[in-house]
């Protein structure tokens, strides 16, 4: 039994939520999401709540409940309050700006690199170290994020490039003489 599948998610106040058939809609202040179930799993909304369950007991049917369960208690987190990546750079020379509708970065390259910001999604440099990355979708800000960090990950001698805030880089030491 799932102990995560079992809660059911409560639909916060100002915030409707409905089931048709395998779609989850949740409309909050922040914006509309939708997810479509997996078919191992249902979703039913009452007394204010949805309710998760397994279609039958097999094994992937009881992996997809905790799942979608906590997919749609995102969906409720998002248009609520929405989430919030944070980026450090490190590195001299190396920095963010917002321009329009694109992240310029200077990491060490030939050329700044360009990345399109995606709909839906909100990236601000309030520092020309520091990239914070915002919106109601959590995989979305995960992916851009990710997607960001990987023009310059943090290399293990200076630990120069982008990393999450708080992410712990494991140093090597150099060369000796």
């Amino acid at each position: 039994m799932s102990r995560v599948g079992k809660k059911p998610v409560a639909v916060p106040s100002g915030v409707t939520a409905n089931v048709e058939g395998q779609t989850v809609k949740v409309k909050g202040p922040k914006g509309a999401l939708q997810l479509v179930l997996h078919g191992d799993v249902t979703a039913k909304l009452d007394k204010g709540a949805i309710q998760v369950d397994p279609r039958n007991d097999t094994k992937r049917a009881r992996a997809m409940w905790g799942t979608y369960r906590a997919l749609v208690a995102n969906l409720m987190t998002g248009v609520t309050q929405g989430f919030e990546q944070r980026l450090e750079i490190n590195g001299v020379g190396y920095r963010a700006a917002v321009q329009g509708k694109n992240l310029q970065l200077a990491l060490g390259y030939s050329h700044d690199v360009v990345y399109p910001i995606p709909e839906g999604i909100a990236i601000t440099t309030p520092k020309p170290t520091e990239i914070v990355i915002t919106g109601i979708d959590r995989q979305k800000v995960g992916q851009v994020a990710a997607e960001i960090r990987d023009y310059r990950p943090p290399e293990p001698y200076k630990a120069k490039g982008i990393r999450h805030a708080g992410e712990y880089i494991l140093r090597k030491v150099g060369k000796k003489k």
